[in-house]
């Protein structure tokens, strides 16, 4: 109907220009900042809250296959290298529960600037230990940072205590 308007009157169809900042205007109202950060912060502890869930038999009980990566599999490729991981348990210990921790922590949005710090950290491991898996870990780096550059967004327990504290 605007169109047979715009037509009548001599005006033509609408323009590429007017089109783009419709178009904008739309991805703006559906890609909202909050809801980036949710995604990020869903998506970095995904691939890590896989991995750690392999790593247990239960609470606080390593399955000897996490035990045998970290003593036999597993190696650290730095110059002069690889080398074998310094206390393999202790190692698929700490890897495990940051796997598992980490993820909780960002999917609530609770601490996320420390958990996206703590998944950088476990990144720069996986990258020595994996080192032809750089596109991959480069992606995760790069959520990190944004999470640990921009915060959690609105829909976080961080927005929540950061808002009852300004108000108490």
């Amino acid at each position: 109907m605007i169109t047979d308007q715009r037509m009548a009157t001599g005006g033509g169809p609408p323009s590429l220009g007017l089109l783009i900042d419709k178009a904008n205007q739309l991805v703006q109202t559906i890609a909202t900042p909050s809801l980036v950060q949710l995604v990020l912060r869903v998506a970095l502890a995904v691939p890590f809250w896989r991995s750690g869930i392999l790593k247990w038999d239960g609470f606080l009980r390593l399955n000897d296959t996490a035990v045998t990566l970290f003593s036999d599999e597993f190696m650290l490729h730095l110059p002069g290298g690889p080398y074998h991981f310094p206390a393999p348990t202790v190692m698929a210990f700490l890897s495990g529960s940051g796997e598992i921790m980490f993820p909780i922590l960002l999917v609530l949005g609770l601490g996320t600037r420390f958990a996206g710090l703590g998944l950088l950290f476990m990144t720069l491991i996986v990258e020595l230990t994996v080192p032809d898996g750089w596109p991959i870990h480069l992606t995760w780096a790069a959520m990190a940072l944004a999470l640990m550059a921009y915060g959690p967004g609105h829909i976080s327990l961080d927005h929540l205590i950061c808002r009852a504290r300004s108000h108490a």
